[in-house]
């Protein structure tokens, strides 16, 4: 793929290629040509449809039209941007590029009135971003769930790699790798049904919501039931109360939504940091990367870091679209109009941060003797198990003792079996907790990690 270094934004530079589906998705050319298909669309639509309010159109005209709708391409969208440049308004101007076919065609000349009839142009964009929208989270579903499937394996791989857990970041009860992945793949999961659960919304409904140019013409049509049919063809759900913009709540629960996914995979990407600093996961080596230009023996977590960054960025986006497309003054401002054409950017470095994770996940291994160093090096973290059981055995003052005995100092093996031989507890709980380990001391976490609820 060619791309201009010249682009200010890296998503049409230096990432092009890593999110060419969202750039196609959310294009300039991608919003004209649905712009176009919908103005078609709903010319075939009133003809059809409404043959007692419309003239009907030949089978001949329709192919005529079809066929012209399915040979737009980029030479379309060049002529529609020079009518724009002297309407200075974008609908119109695709409005104009039709009319100038239907102008060379007998028939079809007699048709022109009923381009853009009854319409303002938000209900075209309404509906144009309404597509472009269900298609790019279509796209970005897949794209996470590609990232929870590694998410979702490493569970099962590693549901039995016992490591260190920390909380507040001082040595606490141990879990397993695979739980802890886990716990991330269940929250996307989650995430993933209530982003795919929200229904984009158009409407097409004229200049302030209330069907004034359909009623005028005639009365006699149930207008909101015939215009919710034409944008069911597109799969798209009609908001009957409106002004002259539909509200776009929607919108901010989609981005809201992916706010929330992008806050998981911040959450991870910045648990796998620290893992790696601490020596928890190794890095995979790519002999001819480079991981530092000036210190040779750095691997660095590039991937990770830079997936948190475009997160930030991404979130950023999404949470000011969602306060503002949500507010317009009385029945519209124009002021959506142009943060719409950028909704585009919040998936796209969503996108982006999804792949450098995916790629980072890639790379990483349990470094098992540093775990079991770990887990070696800090014996204290049995004296939950310890103190629990002497509760479970009557005595009052466990906490105290357990807390007399570790709090601020390390344990090691042998001084733990010592005091748990000095304990009057029951020979059962004396045996488990000689039998235990800080390695064997994971309660469920193995079957929490290959679990499914």
């Amino acid at each position: 793929m060619k791309f201009d270094h010249n682009n200010i934004s890296p998503l049409d530079s230096r990432y092009a290629n890593k999110i060419s589906n969202f750039r196609e998705n959310f294009s300039e050319s991608a919003l004209i040509k649905i712009r176009f298909e919908i103005e078609i669309e709903w010319i075939l639509f009133l003809c059809n449809k409404l043959p007692k309010t419309f003239k009907p159109l030949s089978k001949n005209s329709i192919e005529k039209i079809i066929n012209f709708k399915n040979k737009f391409d980029n030479k379309s969208v060049l002529k529609i941007k020079k009518i724009e440049a002297t309407t200075n308004h974008d609908v119109k101007a695709v409005e104009y590029f039709i009319r100038d076919y239907f102008k060379k065609d007998k028939v079809l000349s007699s048709y022109i009135h009923l381009i853009h009839f009854g319409l303002t142009s938000e209900d075209v964009n309404s509906l144009s971003y309404a597509v472009m929208i269900k298609k790019g989270i279509s796209i970005y579903v897949n794209e996470i769930t590609r990232l929870n499937k590694v998410l979702n394996s490493y569970s099962k791989k590693w549901s039995n790699v016992a490591f260190l857990a920390r909380t507040h970041g001082q040595p606490a009860s141990p879990s397993t790798l695979g739980k802890e992945f886990k716990v991330f793949a269940s929250r996307l999961d989650r995430e993933i049904s209530i982003l795919k659960s929200v229904k984009p919304m158009a409407k097409f409904s004229g200049a302030t919501g209330n069907y004034h140019t359909f009623d005028i013409v005639d009365n006699k049509v149930k207008w909101s039931h015939i215009n919710k049919k034409f944008i069911k063809q597109f799969a798209v759900e009609q908001n009957p109360y409106t002004t002259q913009i539909e509200p776009h709540d929607w919108i901010a629960e989609i981005c809201h939504s992916m706010v929330r996914i992008n806050n998981i995979l911040i959450d991870l990407c910045q648990d796998a940091w620290i893992y790696i600093s601490n020596d928890i996961f190794a890095l995979k080596l790519l002999k001819n990367e480079v991981g530092s230009s000036t210190m040779p023996h750095k691997v660095n977590p590039i991937d990770f870091e830079n997936a948190e960054g475009n997160f930030g960025i991404s979130s950023a986006l999404l949470e000011f679209f969602a306060n503002k497309l949500t507010k317009s003054r009385h029945q519209r401002d124009l002021s959506d109009s142009t943060v719409l054409r950028n909704v585009g950017l919040g998936f796209g470095y969503s996108a982006l941060a999804i792949k450098s994770a995916i790629n980072g996940l890639s790379k990483i291994t349990p470094n098992k003797i540093q775990i079991q160093n770990e887990l070696n090096d800090n014996w204290e973290v049995l004296t939950e198990a310890v103190q629990t059981l002497m509760r479970y055995e009557g005595i009052p003052d466990a906490y105290e003792q357990l807390k007399k005995l570790s709090r601020g100092s390390k344990l090691d093996q042998e001084t733990y079996i010592s005091f748990i031989k000095s304990l009057s507890i029951s020979e059962d709980s004396k045996e488990k907790l000689l039998n235990l380990k800080p390695n064997l001391y994971i309660g469920k976490a193995r079957e929490i990690a290959k679990s499914s609820y």
